[in-house]
């Protein structure tokens, strides 16, 4: 049995999210169905983010077992992304891997990045590609309430309801939020992360960097560890899932 390990990019607009469902159009799915037609056979392929509806990815993961070795590489990108791309799902890259790894187990750390558009004109470039927001942010204020976030603390306050993880402690590494011109883009890095972690810690940041929220409401918000002091989530659309270390 072979152990494979695909590097995945997709644009999540129009699916339901990574994970396959009963009533809705997944990547895992498309891509299993891809695989099948080459492999000839039902092929699950194990993903290392379950990203949700609307949320793109630079560089997922996912490995898959099978029993024929894939011996040109070449020839299985160019296949496999012949079946996907109208679905505007890529196959960077296929390498092989040991038995016992696993894509979401083995992963070290997950690098999420947000993109905002600061500005009053509307966004057609970046429509679904990016979160607009027409008040001014104040970036100066975003960095001071993102250095709290990092660390180890208790993410409780930005943990879904329907978030599955057995802890809601996580560690942070240093935020990086840089902006250029009317973008923003904001960069998060963790071993693991709760289910709507990094779009609720983006939306309670974009509340006090417009002013929303004074810096002793935000703070308090976090401490409370409770859900309900949140800020609205940022939306799906900026949020990328940009890499995983092994």
């Amino acid at each position: 049995m072979f152990n494979y390990l695909l590097k995945i990019e997709y644009d999540g607009t129009k699916f339901v999210g990574w994970q396959s469902q009963k009533n809705g159009n997944s990547i895992q799915k498309n891509i299993e169905i891809a695989l099948k037609k080459i492999l000839k056979k039902n092929t699950k392929i194990y993903g290392a983010g379950r990203t949700d509806k609307g949320v793109h990815a630079i560089s997922q993961f996912a490995n898959f077992r099978s029993k024929k070795k894939i011996d040109n590489k070449k020839i299985f990108l160019d296949s496999i992304n012949f079946f996907l791309k109208k679905n505007l799902i890529s196959i960077l890259d296929i390498s092989k891997k040991a038995e016992n790894f696993h894509s979401r187990f083995s992963a070290k750390l997950r690098t999420y990045e947000y993109v905002i558009v600061n500005r009053r004109g509307t966004l057609s470039i970046y429509k679904n590609k990016a979160w607009h927001v027409k008040k001014k942010i104040d970036v100066k204020l975003m960095k001071r309430g993102a250095k709290i976030f990092e660390g180890t603390h208790d993410f409780s306050t930005f943990r879904a309801a329907s978030c599955s993880a057995k802890s809601p402690i996580k560690r942070m590494y240093p935020i990086k939020i840089n902006k250029k011109n009317d973008m923003i883009k904001i960069k998060i890095i963790s071993k693991s992360f709760l289910q709507n972690q990094v779009r609720s810690m983006v939306g309670s940041l974009i509340y006090l960097s417009t002013g929303k929220w004074s810096f002793i409401k935000f703070k308090k918000a976090f401490r409370s560890k409770k859900r309900i002091n949140c800020a609205p989530p940022a939306p799906a659309c900026g949020l990328y899932l940009q890499n995983i270390k092994y």
